[in-house]
Order: C-alpha cells, then structure tokens, then sequence
C-alpha cells in the first residue's frame, strides 16, 4: 500500500498517518519531520530550510524532491507521504521518481478542515521534545501538565504555530497545494475525508476508502 496524504496544516493528516503506519507497518514518509531534523542539527539543509519554515513558506522543489528520491531509494516496502507532494512540480518530480522505480501511487487521501478550525487547533498543539509525540491542549491534553506521558520529555510550542504565521501557511496551501488535488482527481486516486469528525471516526472513514477497513 502507498498513499499520499493531503490537507492544510492543522487537519490531522500527521497523526492519521502515523496510526495507519503502526497498523500496518508501513514507512512513514513525513518532510516536515526530515527538515526540522535537519534544521536542529544545523545541516546546510536545515539551514537553508529553516528560513523558509519560520516564514511559513514552502522549502524549494529541488531540495524536497531530492530527500524524497533517497529516502525511496532506502526503503522500497508500503509507505506513506505525510504532507508531500506541496506544489504540481514535486506531485510530477514524484511520479517521474516512482516511475523510474516502477512503483505508482495507490490512493491520496485529502483531510478537508474549515480554516477556523485548524487555527483553533494549532494554537493548542504542543510536542515533545525527546520523542515528537503530539498534544493537544483542548482535545488531547498530556496527564502530567507540561511533560509528555511517554517519555517523560518537555512539551513545546512550534515556532510557526501562532495566528499570523499559521495563516500565511494556510494562504500559501490554498495557492500551491490546492491545484494538487485535481491532480489527482483525474488519475482516479483522490478520496475525500471529513477532517473536522472525531478521531477515531476520520480514521474509519480513511480504512475504508483505501480498502484496508
């Protein structure tokens, strides 16, 4: 199985995906999660990057697709793109790549949440620093206030999860992400999932449509 999973930053895409792996042990594919690696390492990638994320840009085409075609080159099992392709030029950089590999995309799930809603819960969203493991304030508080229930690790607040920049993110997803969807529309891949539902339920309604459910 090989999906692809789209929407606005802020729409669940992260934490269905990381589900869907645990379940059945695919590879989870997340370049928001390679950059800030990258960046608090301080690699030359990361600090080319990191002007970009703090802004709420996008990190250049060239630099994604090339961290993409390693990371397939490692690992060849079932997978999942979290939040790639962001723009049409890595959605056919990606499928140039796969095709050299014989490898296509089985599905693009796209997680639809109302702009308010995904401000809302952004500004709530903290992680934790020694595992990455993601709270929210509101609808999935940590027991022990400030500090992670499964390492013990300090919570913290991304950078990039404030109002202003939040919608610049937002703004630059309509315009470049958005068109990705027809992309794939008429390929047949795309399927259509209700973000804004309860967790458990958006993770029904994603087995489902990708005939895993």
């Amino acid at each position: 199985m090989r999906l692809v999973f789209l929407g606005g930053p802020g729409s669940g895409k992260g934490t269905q995906a990381k589900k869907l792996v645990e379940k059945f042990g695919l590879a989870h594919i997340s370049t928001g999660d390679l950059l800030r690696k990258a960046i608090k390492e301080e690699t030359k990638l990361g600090l080319t990057a990191k002007k970009y994320v703090d802004s709420g840009e996008l990190v250049p085409d060239d630099v994604i697709l090339g961290m993409i075609k390693e990371e397939l080159t490692r690992e060849r099992r079932g997978f999942i793109f979290d939040g790639f392709p962001r723009t049409l030029a890595q959605a056919n950089g990606l499928e140039k790549i796969l095709g050299e590999m014989s490898l296509d995309i089985d599905y693009v799930v796209n997680l639809q949440v109302a702009d308010d809603l995904i401000i809302e819960r952004l500004g709530a969203r903290r992680l934790c620093k020694g595992c990455g493991f993601e709270y929210n304030l509101k609808t999935r508080p940590p027991q022990a206030g400030g500090k992670c229930d499964q390492c013990g690790g300090e919570l913290f607040r991304r950078s990039d999860d404030n109002d202003e920049v939040i919608k610049n993110r937002l703004s630059v997803y309509r315009e470049k992400t958005k068109p990705i969807e027809e992309f794939y529309r008429v390929r047949g891949k795309l399927v259509e999932i209700d973000g804004s539902l309860d967790f458990d339920e958006v993770f029904e309604a994603i087995t489902k449509s990708v005939g895993v459910g």
